[in-house]
């Protein structure tokens, strides 16, 4: 069983969650920001003491209906980034609300409400996650990854870049590379992709 919990921003976060499980009794799986899989299903008496346990601590379950809309929009942002040449020519909120069917701004203000973040701001982010990847692939320049990452330009790449790792691509890429060992045969940027893509697919299911 999956719960969505607001608020965690943190590894501490983390750490709290596990142990308001521990003393319920609860078998987590798997705990994550944002998230825990649990090995049973909850009862409503666990349902209320863990929410009860998570409110004191600043943390809220979500729920599961308003949580998977919010996977759905990650899941249309990784086809929005890594799809780029083939998305129509229009806005992220005209394509994000045509795709998932609902009016942008009830998507953005659920996005806000169970992350804590904006859609623009995850966009953003994932797009220089993305950029990172490929950099550290080396087998395409900046120019290369900002039209292929569907930045206006290199120089909008580059700024966005340093918002939010605090160097330039030039930069990170002379700063990581010597840390990385050997890249394995075969074109790893076609190999990113495709994985990424397939796993971006694997996530986007858009009946209720």
């Amino acid at each position: 069983m999956k719960l969505y919990i607001k608020n965690m921003v943190s590894n501490s976060c983390k750490g709290i969650v596990l142990g308001h499980l521990n003393t319920l009794g609860l078998r987590s799986e798997q705990v994550e920001l944002g998230q825990a899989t649990l090995l049973e299903p909850l009862t409503s008496e666990q349902h209320h003491q863990l929410q009860l346990a998570l409110l004191s601590a600043g943390l809220e379950l979500v729920d599961a209906k308003k949580a998977r809309l919010v996977e759905k929009i990650k899941a249309a942002v990784v086809m929005l980034v890594l799809e780029a040449e083939l998305v129509p020519k229009m806005t992220h909120s005209e394509y994000l609300s045509g795709l998932l069917e609902h009016n942008y701004a009830t998507l953005a203000a659920l996005f806000a409400e169970v992350t804590g973040s904006t859609i623009e701001q995850y966009i953003i982010e994932y797009r220089i996650e993305c950029a990172q990847k490929l950099l550290l692939y080396n087998e395409l320049n900046v120019t290369q990854i900002s039209y292929k990452l569907n930045f206006s330009s290199v120089a909008h790449l580059s700024n966005q870049f340093k918002k939010v790792t605090g160097l330039t691509p030039s930069a990170f890429r002379k700063t990581r590379l010597p840390q990385r060992s050997k890249r394995s045969t075969g074109n790893s940027v076609i190999t990113f992709c495709n994985y990424v893509r397939f796993v971006g697919a694997r996530r986007v299911t858009f009946e209720e």
